[in-house]
């Protein structure tokens, strides 16, 4: 499809857009998905929202500090803005790298780095510098807003940063105007890079346009979250998973709602957060709604649950519904697709069924050639609507779209009424209590231990947590796995290192020396390995 004229003066995400011919189908079959030529969607999700309903209504709540209201989020934007421009010289379409937990600054930072026009590549406080190394070197990135924090393991990147949350940051961005023009970006201008590990390891840059933002506020949001102004969200996903993103940020915002940013929480500390704030919409994995309710906790105000990024079992959404009286809305997205796509709530939702596509959207079924599959027949996934895949030139945006239809990476079927059936993934990412976690980046991470002579990672299934990273090991000298685990700890995020560890002699190959993953997962399915740890 032919492109809007850019409000970008660096044009590298436009520049690295992959080929026409590699595009989803985009489509746009609602009314509300018509969006005007010049979007910038944070003034969207704040100016315009403000103007509608007012700014003295609460906004940002977030434990131990006062509320913000629109006003204030506004304003705390608008300066941010002021000093990315000033300070950091950004300008429009250079890429901004945040890092920090969930919190009013880190989305004072998001706003404002989109309305100076630059493009928002959000990380997990959790990753290492290798990890943001990779990053910053498919992305490029051109400054940094990071919590003071979190500051150690981008210092070696040499990217221009500036610091937020610290006395030093204070006494600057209160020093900036409260105003601030913000730029007439074009809806078809890159709003922000989303990253996603890829099960070669290295992690896949998705570009999302400003309509995209918008795009998930409209459909999801709007046609089965269903929120009202007088709603209190939350969650535990941080903004760089767009699951997060959209439940704890732009969803509440789009609606004039009020959201609860927590930094970091059990979910039994999550549950008695929602019981003293009177939340009414949580987002989370369905592992923190089976752990609430093993603690006892009952969440008289919830209104509504949503849960993604993991498989949610018929089992829990009955408990769950049974203890509470809320039934949970369960859904699929991808980071690529920025939301979610496939859900139900109320009345049409059938236990264990992931739902049916979400309005603005089509999803089926197809085998390996790209063909549709009948009702009750296992195969791909394959959707689309208003938002697709752009990888940032990757050649794997060709495996990922085909025949114009995004594939997820998903095994599904279909019934007769269109409801969706998870059977696994198609790959070798690893869905842990929420977090996709990709096998080979374990295995590389392994490799670097000079004990470890070959390895291979697979998932194996998990009551707590959905599944549990598990590392066979061919060792080249006596190692302890606990010495293993704190390594990879250090080499990469923590929650993806190895909780079972079995020592084997050989792995699995095939006769041209392929490995057998299909071998692994059934002897770790079958039990759990050697070792386990506590939580990281």
């Amino acid at each position: 499809m032919e492109l809007l004229p850019s409000a970008h003066v660096d044009t590298f995400c436009r520049d690295h857009l992959p080929p026409a011919d590699q595009w989803p189908v985009l489509t746009f079959d609602l009314p509300e998905l018509g969006f005007p030529d010049r979007l910038n969607c944070a003034t969207a999700l704040l100016d315009d929202v403000i103007a509608r309903l007012g700014g003295d209504r609460p906004c940002l709540h977030q434990p131990g500090v006062p509320t913000w209201s629109y006003d204030e989020l506004m304003a705390a934007a608008n300066r941010v803005a002021h000093v990315l421009v000033e300070d950091l010289g950004i300008v429009p379409g250079n890429r901004v790298l945040l890092r920090g937990p969930n919190n009013q600054w880190l989305s004072a930072a998001w706003f404002g780095a989109l309305k100076a026009g630059a493009v928002v590549v959000t990380t997990m406080p959790l990753l290492r510098t290798g990890e943001l190394r990779t990053i910053h070197e498919i992305a490029q990135v051109d400054g940094a807003l990071v919590d003071h924090r979190f500051l150690e393991a981008v210092e070696p990147l040499g990217i221009p940063t500036i610091v937020l949350g610290d006395d030093a940051w204070a006494e600057r961005v209160t020093a900036e105007p409260a105003t601030f023009d913000d730029v007439q970006t074009s809806s078809d201008d890159v709003s922000m890079m989303a990253f996603t590990s890829g099960t070669t390891g290295r992690p896949k840059a998705t570009m999302h346009f400003h309509r995209d933002v918008l795009s998930i506020c409209e459909t999801f949001s709007r046609h089965v979250l269903q929120p009202s102004a007088d709603d209190v969200f939350t969650g535990t996903p941080p903004y760089a998973f767009t699951f997060g993103l959209g439940g704890v940020l732009l969803f509440p915002l789009h609606a004039g709602a009020s959201t609860l940013l927590v930094e970091k929480a059990s979910p039994t500390e999550l549950a008695d957060l929602i019981d003293h704030h009177g939340v009414t919409v949580c987002f989370t994995a369905p592992t923190a709604y089976k752990a609430m309710l093993a603690a006892g906790k009952r969440v008289p105000s919830l209104r509504k649950a949503v849960s993604a990024g993991e498989h949610l079992p018929k089992a829990t959404w009955e408990a769950f519904r049974d203890a509470t009286g809320v039934e949970i809305i369960d859904g699929i997205g991808s980071t690529e697709m920025l939301h979610i796509f496939i859900s139900s709530s109320g009345a049409d939702i059938r236990p264990g069924s992931t739902g049916r596509a979400v309005p603005g959207y089509a999803a089926t079924i197809v085998d390996d050639d790209g063909h549709e599959l009948p009702p009750g027949e296992p195969g791909r996934l394959a959707v689309r609507g208003p938002t697709g895949c752009r990888y940032l030139d990757d050649p794997r945006q060709a495996a990922y779209v085909k025949n114009g239809w995004n594939l997820t990476g998903d095994t599904f079927t279909r019934d007769d009424d269109g409801y969706f059936w998870y059977r696994a993934r198609s790959d070798d990412m690893i869905v842990s209590s929420g977090y996709n976690i990709a096998a080979p980046e374990v295995e590389e991470a392994l490799l670097k231990h000079p004990a470890v002579a070959e390895c291979a990672v697979v998932g194996v299934p998990d009551e707590a947590r959905g599944n549990i990273v598990k590392a066979f090991v061919v060792a080249a000298r006596e190692v302890p796995a606990a010495e293993l685990q704190a390594f990879v700890k250090a080499e990469i995020a923590p929650y993806k290192y190895p909780r079972a560890i079995e020592f084997v002699t050989e792995l699995p190959k095939t006769a041209t020396g392929k490995l057998q993953r299909f071998r692994l997962r059934a002897e770790a399915a079958a039990t759990v390995g050697a070792v386990e740890t506590t939580d990281a």
